[in-house]
């Protein structure tokens, strides 16, 4: 967890997270872009950026070391 390597994975499952969090907000709510609460927008993706930053932490120990996820990888 103390790698480079591993934050900048955590870094772009955290930001693939926040991209997800904010579509299915804009969405599924089937407003137009004048009509969003993009503050509303921010604040859901950027907690769910933080809970995916979260787990990548938590799941650190579980699968490949130095790596934020928790599937170990197999060798073909």
């Amino acid at each position: 967890m103390w790698t480079g390597n591993f934050w900048k994975q955590a870094a772009e499952r955290a930001v693939k997270t926040f991209a997800q969090a904010s579509l299915a907000l804009l969405t599924g709510d089937g407003m137009g872009v004048l009509d969003v609460n993009w503050g509303d927008v921010a604040s859901v993706g950027a907690l769910a950026a933080i809970a995916s930053l979260l787990t990548s932490i938590v799941t650190s120990t579980v699968g490949e070391p130095n790596d934020p996820s928790a599937v170990r990888r197999t060798n073909p």
